[in-house]
């Protein structure tokens, strides 16, 4: 037996005490120290106990010091039938769980060459005969030989600490230390993780620091001491929100800003994440906090990589930049521009260059943008050629065209899973599982393979590492664009694009870079340049891609 310390920082609460199996659900008294927090030590055998702690709660829904029950906000483990924390003794210590890492030592893709793949666990995989079959993490490992071969190097998870109920998207975290228990447990998560380590695979978690769910704990204990007392944009509100200004003189502390930063901390060290896509940016508003967060993440991962990417919509080159606190954003408006350019809807060329050249948007290198045809927060890019009655190979054409601008953009591309073979389900946060049974079809195996070809050229051709572009031949009448990326050791391609729903025989593109001998790596095989001219076959909304040997 040993003692076992619990604590509950609640600093202006009048009093706490300890609940739990070890005590019959009977209260154990807990004292408070001049730092905030009640404190209490009990003696425990090695095993697994639930717990929860009773407070007298300050928040404004409830009675005067009204006395609520709430779990641990720290907790690592929820049992999620009776929501209450869970609590594991190993020699004397508390633990999250027994996992041993086995793959810490592989070396992993630096942030400039990364193909990133955005899943979410519940619908990525898992029984696959049956539709309504919750995918889990140990689904997600049966399948990462799919996505090895796909050549994906970094996967984002969408976020998985613990929500309510056994399907949501995650954006309504309950429990910020806790994974969600629908997906598998502890040791299963850390399992992926592992596993695509081993593989050279970086791991992403989405992380959401804007807001939390109604219920969740400190929401319970003191609101207005963690949260804004009501939203600031109404039409833009998930839940509680932190409030990153309040600072407590009394303690000297940012209460919202620390329990965050122990969060991100505890997920980079107990569950060893690559990076963080950080949910909501625009409406945290607050680039100190993010600076700091950044910081905290980067000391934590020590000496590997760790990507921090912001969601801030619509996308903004301060987040990036030289002053701005994050490695990258999402680029929505490449989302906006290609998917308006592949379905035909409009054609503009100086809008085009400005998504395929985000230095024209003002960003400033490689890894500042991730780009994406779609993610899970937009349809797949199927259902959106579908509305516009484009179906069979004609959208399959313009998926590859699709394809080919985000792997040869500057910046850094992401995958929303299923759109590498042609899922066509509509966005929802209900169950949508992926139809794997797609790659019978030829198209949709296909187009798997096109994107696998794209994915090889980027880990080939280093010029797509490098933020230089050139956009070298513009034809607004016949909707045709032509641009190079290069880099200084001799790398280098270019990419001949058609908008139009014209096939273009014996097209000549002028100004072209080198004479001699390229690759044309979308039908392999060579073809010779003279005068900087090239003659070329251009189907309708097709890119090619030539390749300098």
């Amino acid at each position: 037996m040993a003692p076992i310390e619990f604590n509950l920082f609640a600093p202006y609460n009048n009093g706490a005490a300890l609940i739990g199996t070890f005590s019959d659900w009977k209260e154990v008294p807990m004292k408070k120290g001049e730092d905030g927090y009640f404190r209490t030590a009990i003696e425990l055998e090695d095993g697994v106990y639930q717990y929860k702690f009773k407070v007298q709660s300050k928040s404004w829904f409830f009675e005067e010091d009204q006395w609520v029950e709430v779990v641990d906000p720290y907790a690592t483990d929820i049992d999620n039938p009776t929501q209450n924390g869970v609590v594991r003794i190993k020699d004397g210590e508390r633990i999250v769980d027994t996992y041993v890492w086995q793959h810490d030592d592989k070396p992993l893709p630096a942030d400039h060459e990364l193909v990133i793949y955005e899943m979410h666990v519940g619908d990525f995989s898992g029984g696959e005969d049956d539709p309504f079959a919750r995918g889990k993490y140990k689904h997600a490992i049966e399948k990462l030989d799919y996505l090895c071969d796909l050549g994906i190097n970094a996967i984002e998870l969408m976020p998985v600490k613990e929500y309510p109920g056994d399907h949501s998207w995650g954006y309504n975290p309950r429990y910020f230390f806790a994974t969600e228990s629908s997906y598998g447990t502890t040791e299963e998560l850390k399992k992926l993780i592992d596993e695509c380590h081993g593989r050279g695979i970086r791991v992403l978690m989405d992380g959401i620091f804007n807001h939390s769910e109604a219920e969740s704990p400190l929401t319970q204990i003191d609101h207005d001491y963690w949260y804004h007392h009501s939203p600031r944009d109404p039409e833009n509100n998930w839940g509680p929100e932190f409030n990153y200004e309040f600072y407590d003189e009394n303690l000297e502390t940012y209460p919202a800003r620390k329990f965050v930063g122990d969060s991100v901390r505890f997920w980079i060290q107990e569950y060893h994440i690559d990076g963080i896509r950080y949910d909501a940016a625009r409406q945290i508003a607050n680039y100190d906090l993010m600076h700091w967060l950044v910081q905290e993440a980067k000391q934590a991962a020590s000496m590997k990589p760790f990507y921090n990417i912001a969601e801030h919509i619509p996308e903004t080159t301060s987040i990036t930049n030289v002053d701005g606190p994050m490695d990258g954003c999402w680029h929505d408006s490449f989302y906006h521009c290609v998917l308006e350019h592949i379905c035909g809807d409009t054609f503009d060329l100086e809008r085009l260059k400005d998504v395929l050249d985000a230095k024209r948007q003002g960003f400033m290198g490689a890894t500042n943008i991730v780009n994406y045809l779609t993610n899970h927060d937009h349809n797949h890019v199927m259902a959106e050629l579908g509305e516009r009655e484009i179906f069979d190979e004609e959208a399959f054409r313009r998926a590859k065209l699709g394809a080919v601008l985000l792997m040869t953009a500057m910046g850094v591309p992401l995958i929303w899973m299923g759109e590498e073979f042609g899922e066509y389900k509509y966005k929802t946060p209900d169950q949508a599982k992926i139809e794997w049974t797609l790659l019978k079809n030829d198209l949709n195996s296909g187009l798997l393979d096109y994107y696998k070809g794209l994915i090889a050229l980027r880990k080939n051709n280093h010029a797509l590492y490098t933020e230089n572009i050139e956009f070298f031949h513009e034809n607004p009448e016949a909707k045709v664009l032509a641009y190079t990326r290069w880099n200084d050791e001799g790398s280098r391609l270019v990419v001949v694009a058609n908008f139009s729903d014209q096939f273009l025989g014996g097209y000549s593109v002028p100004g072209f870079p080198e004479n001699g001998t390229w690759h044309e790596w979308t039908y392999d095989h060579n073809v010779e340049v003279g005068d900087n001219n090239l003659i070329t076959d251009l189907g309708e909304y097709e890119a090619k891609v030539f390749v300098w040997h």
